[in-house]
């Protein structure tokens, strides 16, 4: 609709299964896909201050359609708050043949309404490069993480507003983490 999405800040070097064990592993839930049960108990568990671990994300758009994975990590037992993640892999492959993922990694604080369309949505922490290397620091941690590089200037832009109006800014570095050959 060319309404902005959330910035792009972090790559993941890897198959779909190295990238969901990674996930996995280092504590990262699967997003539950939108529909009226995840919707109707995302709501019960916001007003009701309970945990939803695998709550689903909005849909957002790069390459030309919605994400390919989403994951998130609970802050708390309140859904309102939570770090979320979502992935779209690649069209093309990296020079040695291996498939990429890039991702948007922010932290929800709140919800409310959408600025650009009005609907309920979750309000993202302005700074989302803390994000990014909170992020990648439970990658590496899980052992499994064999390089990590960045791509400075990746951003020209630093910062803006997504969909939901909300402010971001960041140093416009990409973080790549090489999930091809664990050490």
């Amino acid at each position: 609709d060319g309404i902005p999405g959330d910035p792009l800040n972090v790559a993941l070097v890897g198959d779909e299964a190295r990238v969901k064990a990674v996930m996995q592993a280092a504590g990262w839930h699967a997003a539950d896909p939108l529909g009226l049960r995840s919707d109707v108990r995302i709501a019960a568990d916001t007003v009701l201050h309970r945990s939803y671990a695998d709550a689903p994300v909005s849909n957002l758009y790069l390459f030309g359609r919605q994400e390919d994975l989403a994951f998130e990590q609970p802050f708390g037992s309140d859904p309102r708050r939570r770090h979320h993640v979502r992935f779209w892999r690649a069209e093309k492959l990296d020079s040695a043949g291996r498939p990429l993922f890039l991702g948007a990694v922010t932290f929800d604080q709140r919800v409310g309404f959408s600025h650009e369309t009005g609907q309920i949505t979750h309000h993202i922490a302005p700074d989302v490069d803390t994000e990014r290397d909170r992020l990648i620091r439970t990658l590496e941690d899980t052992g499994r993480v064999a390089d990590t590089y960045y791509v400075d200037d990746f951003h020209a832009i630093r910062a803006g507003r997504n969909g939901g109006g909300d402010p971001w800014h960041t140093d416009g570095r990409l973080t790549v983490a090489d999930l091809t050959e664990p050490p």
